[in-house]
């Protein structure tokens, strides 16, 4: 799974504990819409700000920020989309959006405005993370034409460089000891999970199979993804990389595939998982590690919601999680917060 933009088609597809005791239910919240039918939420930070993505009509897309109980349209760069992909402290956004003649590039919105990143080169760039000092990672093409993962910090500009592959790197998030996590190709045409640091790259390795991704570090330097076990190719488990080590979350006998997107300070992990439906149908759901077991976050709503939870992506350090599901078969962003016991 190659993270490339694809605007277009944006809707059609889109713990290991420490001794905290964690709430086991949450309250489920709408994010609402920005007039249209859909909303996906990709972002939280620790004042429950929320940033996503949200039709304004069948063909406009715009990112949006949640907060207070109100969903608020931040707009585009001029084009008919735009996704808001992370959030830091101060409520500074970034993502990428299509600008009027059709190209995209990465932004940043801040004190109202939205400000477009310059690509390393070529026609095209995104932005998919941001940390509380202003640092922006996001991917454009080098100028060997490369895809090239970067991070634009005081207005410059840095290629963070490859594992020694021809077919690029991808930047997924940065935390604010500007330590950044992404995935790159290495000589043998693989892609590895990568943690990049102090100018340098290097792998964090895969639970046995060929192939890793990070997709979430947090501010203690903890990373989640999702990495190909040895001797399978049918399905990656999601994993949690600490203290030099990448661990298995996913402890589940059969074939079952799993994704780890986001992860707060104490190191809980959320994520998609695959489940087994009615008639043996293969479906996902959102997954939050309780108590060192992966957990379908389905099961800890209140029932008979009309929710059925697909995908979390962001969680902060009060435990609130964001993502998106089907709200009555309507595509909504959500907002889970803790019930405490």
């Amino acid at each position: 799974m190659h993270r490339k933009p694809c605007l277009a088609v944006f809707f059609l597809s889109i713990l290991l504990t420490t001794g905290v005791c964690f709430a086991q239910t949450y309250t489920v919240t709408d994010l609402g819409t920005l007039g249209g039918n859909a909303t996906i939420a990709h972002a939280i930070n620790s004042l429950g700000q929320v940033t996503g993505s949200s039709n304004l009509s069948l063909s406009v897309a715009h990112a949006f920020l949640y907060q207070n109980g109100t969903i608020t349209d931040i707009g585009s760069l001029g084009g008919s989309s735009a996704l808001g992909l992370g959030i830091n402290a101060s409520g500074q956004v970034a993502g990428y959006s299509t600008q009027a003649d059709g190209s995209y590039r990465g932004f940043v919105f801040s004190n109202g405005t939205m400000t477009a990143i310059p690509p390393l080169s070529g026609d095209y760039g995104t932005a998919y993370g941001i940390n509380d000092f202003g640092q922006v990672i996001g991917n454009s093409v080098n100028s060997s034409g490369i895809p090239a993962g970067f991070v634009f910090s005081n207005g410059v500009l840095t290629d963070l460089g490859n594992l020694g592959g021809v077919d690029g790197t991808t930047a997924s998030a940065i935390n604010n000891r500007g330590q950044i996590v992404g995935y790159s190709y290495n000589a043998h045409g693989d892609f590895l999970a990568f943690l990049w640091q102090n100018g340098h790259m290097s792998s964090l390795g895969t639970l046995g199979g060929p192939w890793s991704q990070a997709y979430a570090i947090n501010n203690t330097g903890q990373v989640t993804g999702t990495s190909y076990l040895k001797g399978t190719l049918n399905g990656p488990h999601a994993f949690l990389f600490r203290n030099g080590k990448m661990t298995d979350l996913d402890k589940r006998t059969g074939q079952f595939q799993s994704w780890g997107f986001g992860i707060n300070r104490t190191g809980v992990v959320v994520g998609r998982m695959q489940v087994t439906g009615g008639g043996g149908l293969l479906n996902f759901h959102a997954f939050a590690l309780i108590n060192g077991k992966m957990t379908d976050l389905n099961q800890l709503i209140p029932a008979g919601s009309g929710w059925v939870l697909d995908e979390a992506y962001s969680i902060n350090d009060a435990g609130q999680i964001v993502g998106y599901g089907e709200l009555n078969k309507q595509t909504r962003g959500f907002l889970l917060t803790p019930v405490s016991k």
